[in-house]
């Protein structure tokens, strides 16, 4: 199953839990603070800590897709 993933920075509080959580695939926008996706598709050896940091995101703003 690959899993997707889509961020919506206009949603984004800046909290930093995706970046700190998995740095490879998020990080944050230096001028805002809010989300950077930086792998839309990562690989399957990290999809625990995607989930992780999906449900960490206080605003919501990570959704996970098939």
């Amino acid at each position: 199953m690959v899993i997707g993933i889509r961020v919506d920075a206009e949603r984004c509080c800046g909290s930093g839990n995706c970046a700190f959580t998995l740095p490879e695939v998020f990080d944050q926008d230096p001028s805002d603070g809010r989300v950077v996706l930086l792998q839309d598709r990562p690989h399957s050896g990290v999809l625990d800590l995607v989930r992780e940091a999906a449900g960490l995101c206080p605003s919501g703003a990570i959704e996970l897709t098939r």
